[in-house]
């Protein structure tokens, strides 16, 4: 696939801009949906130490639900850590996937030891989206650029919503978590020309429902493993079209 260069000029430049993406509506729904998390803890009966510790660390919300409801149904720590671990392994293709965007050959290998646990959905798709365009020197710099402030702004959200219950309706403050989800489906609408995205969406939209009825548990897993892999086959087949012969 072809990407149309972009040049911010330099490193602090492209820090500069990663932060000014993030600090928008990025900023907004993921500091909503964290408030709604903080919330969530507090309604558990744990401290707030304890959900600044998993967003910390954790930093993926799907994960960080997980475990403050197995951890209210008195579930052991051992499947406590077996549901989180299953749940993340989502994130590890992302990073595979983005890891030869952001990467340089003058950046120790550390630093992205330390960065990979900053991907997460919000951030993986606007790097996604900008980073095989920019100068290979300022790629990483974006990236930070825009996940730290982001990190940070879900550490105070969490902070500020854990003690939101009994200011706003119960309602309210769950529904914040929701938010996230939907916000990154807009994000691939609003970029719907990349070959393969309509498809899973489409096919994610349509079997999602129907596997439910089938298997409640499963019904995620299976529709994601079969709409994905159509769209990636679809995806591979208009590239070789697309390549010169």
């Amino acid at each position: 696939m072809q990407h149309t260069p972009v040049d911010l000029g330099s490193k602090r430049a492209a820090y500069i801009q990663g932060a000014k993406d993030a600090l928008a509506i990025p900023a907004l729904i993921l500091g909503s949906t964290y408030m709604g998390f903080g919330a969530l803890v507090s309604e558990t009966g744990l401290e707030v130490w304890h959900a600044l510790i998993s967003t910390a660390v954790n930093w993926a919300i799907p994960g960080q639900i997980a475990t403050m409801e197995l951890y209210a149904i008195n579930a052991s720590l051992f499947a406590i850590a077996a549901a989180v671990a299953l749940i993340n392994c989502r994130l590890m293709p992302m990073t595979i996937v983005l890891m030869p965007f952001i990467r340089n050959k003058t950046t120790p290998k550390i630093v992205y030891y330390f960065m990979s646990n900053f991907i997460a959905v919000t951030g993986w798709a606007a790097a996604m989206k900008l980073c095989p365009k920019l100068p290979e020197e300022q790629r990483l710099p974006y990236f930070t650029g825009f996940v730290i402030p982001l990190w940070s702004i879900c550490m105070l959200a969490t902070f500020a919503g854990y003690h939101l219950p009994g200011v706003l309706p119960a309602e309210v403050t769950m529904g914040l978590v929701f938010l996230n989800p939907v916000y990154f489906m807009l994000v691939f609408l609003a970029d719907f020309t990349q070959p393969g995205r309509p498809t899973a969406l489409i096919l994610g939209a349509i079997l999602g429902p129907l596997t439910f009825l089938v298997s409640p548990n499963w019904s995620l897993l299976i529709t994601g493993l079969f709409a994905g892999t159509v769209a990636f086959l679809i995806s591979e087949h208009r590239l070789k079209k697309a390549r010169p012969q």
